[in-house]
């Protein structure tokens, strides 16, 4: 048999992963043990049925509060969007540019938080925790519609950026434990297709408000009460039935939790180790690929930046009433999921995550450049480059997913997470600052940096996507010529929180 647990008797427990600590309790008592699936000895079909079988209750279990708590993150930060063509400037006294300042304040604390909120995650329940942050975040949310001032939303601008941190990371780290590593693209897809879902039920909701007039109460509160409200439900779903991980999961008998660490064994990538270890940080830190990853992830992100904070701004401007641009707004969520989906079941079916990547921010530069040097009369052409932008929000999901993929070690892990997700904040606060007051109604300045760190982001890549062939194939040459690397294989080391440089038996995904 080819993992033995007896090999790693008297391991230091803590340092590995806490799968192996599960598998090795459980050896004797079932019919799992390390390396080995249930029934061995059962027809190849009926095998095959049960992973099925499995797989689906794994999804309804976390998909839809995956895309719950996505769709709500996204909707619940860009209801300012919608707020912003329903009266919210005259009502709260602010003007363009304390517009912006609003739009920033959010991916400001964001990114301030983002390694706080990485190590608490690492050392706390995740599940309850995440719940925790969306149930927090609900109650910001809900409090907007007693805000009648720039220095009250000003505030619960920057909680909000506080507690939605966790989201993405945590959703990161539940897909890279519970899915194989070509299932992973379609379920990041599959809840990250909350932003188109977001954009598309924020202008509904928009254009259905702006229908309702009183002096009191005004419609775009009663809007973010709404969704805040919502939000806290979600929260508290999450926190009740959300596992925290394969190992603790309630709803799973203990031969499908064997099942279930087993199943991704093969990613290499481990499922969870609450040791925080500080060498794994070093290691992120000077880790090329880390680097690549933040600049794609800045340059990707600054048309996402202005694209959500202004879209309404710009559609509006385009010569169209309020009630026309929420309508309006409905085929941008449309694209973005179409996008979403598209992009990460190619990277699933195919394995690839580079030439989906590229595609999509090449779809998005045409839409910059249409907006940015079609004339001013061909109004049509630049509301479908404004369109096109918006195959952008499908690019942190590819990020993500291979994120997912190509980085082991739980602490490296939550560190390139908080990486990458720093570096969407950053690009976040760079794209709504591009939107200058004194470059109204046009905004060409924007629009042209929109255009270039996207052909910044397309060549960078393509590199990394050398990068990582170059690499494998020098792993290849090592294991060929050394036996694994001129190592020997220490048993079970999918599970021993090894990292991707750690572990001459990883290779990275393309």
């Amino acid at each position: 048999m080819r993992h033995v647990l007896a090999a790693v008797k008297g391991a230091d427990e803590p340092a590995v992963d806490a799968a192996l600590d599960f598998l090795k309790h459980h050896h004797g008592q079932g019919q799992v043990i390390a390396g080995e699936v249930p029934g061995e000895g059962e027809d190849v079909a009926d095998k095959i049925e049960d992973e099925r079988r499995l797989l689906r209750k794994i999804d309804w279990m976390i998909v839809p509060l995956a895309w719950a708590c996505y769709t709500l993150q996204y909707l619940d930060k860009t209801l300012i969007n919608y707020a912003a063509v329903m009266g919210i400037f005259d009502d709260a006294n602010i003007d363009g540019n304390q517009f912006s300042y609003l739009a920033m304040a959010f991916y400001v604390s964001y990114l301030v938080f983002e390694l706080p909120t990485g190590y608490l995650m690492q050392r706390l329940p995740l599940a309850k925790y995440l719940g925790a942050n969306v149930v927090i975040w609900g109650v910001m949310v809900t409090l907007n519609c007693a805000c009648s001032n720039f220095g009250g939303l000003m505030t619960l601008r920057v909680f909000l950026g506080v507690f939605e941190s966790a989201v993405a990371p945590a959703l990161i780290l539940i897909t890279s434990m519970w899915y194989k590593k070509n299932e992973q693209p379609p379920r990041v897809g599959l809840w990250f297709s909350g932003t188109g879902c977001g954009t598309i039920i924020g202008a509904l909701t928009s254009f259905g408000f702006q229908h309702y007039h009183n002096a009191t109460f005004t419609s775009w509160q009663i809007m973010f009460l709404l969704f805040g409200l919502i939000t806290i439900a979600v929260g508290l779903l999450v926190m009740l039935l959300l596992p925290d991980n394969p190992m603790t999961c309630p709803r799973l008998t203990r031969d499908e939790k064997l099942r279930a660490i087993e199943r991704v064994r093969e990613n290499q990538t481990g499922i969870e180790n609450k040791r925080f270890k500080p060498r794994q940080i070093l290691e992120c830190l000077c880790d090329p690929q880390t680097w690549l990853l933040a600049i794609i992830t800045v340059a990707s992100n600054v048309p996402g930046g202005a694209v959500g904070s202004y879209q309404a701004t710009i559609i509006r401007n385009f010569g169209f009433t309020p009630k026309q641009t929420a309508l309006l707004s409905i085929p941008s969520g449309a694209i973005a999921i179409v996008s979403v989906m598209g992009a990460t079941l190619y990277a699933g079916r195919f394995n690839q995550r580079a030439l989906p990547l590229a595609f999509l921010l090449a779809l998005t530069f045409l839409g910059g450049c249409l907006m940015a040097f079609l004339p001013e009369h061909n109004r049509a052409g630049k509301l479908a480059g404004n369109y096109l932008t918006n195959c952008v929000y499908a690019c942190p999901a590819m990020l993500y997913a291979w994120v997912a993929a190509n980085y082991a070690g739980h602490t490296k892990k939550v560190t390139v997470n908080a990486v990458v997700l720093m570096s969407f904040c950053a690009g976040n606060i760079i794209g709504p600052l591009t939107f200058r007051k004194d470059d109204a109604p046009d905004y060409v300045p924007a629009k042209i940096t929109i255009v270039v760190t996207l052909a910044v982001a397309i060549a960078l890549v393509l590199v990394l996507r050398v990068g990582y062939a170059w690499e494998n194939r020098r792993r290849d040459r090592l294991y060929a010529v050394g036996g694994e690397g001129g190592v020997g294989r220490r048993a079970d080391q999918e599970f021993l929180d090894l990292t991707d440089r750690e572990n001459l038996e990883f290779r990275y995904r393309l």
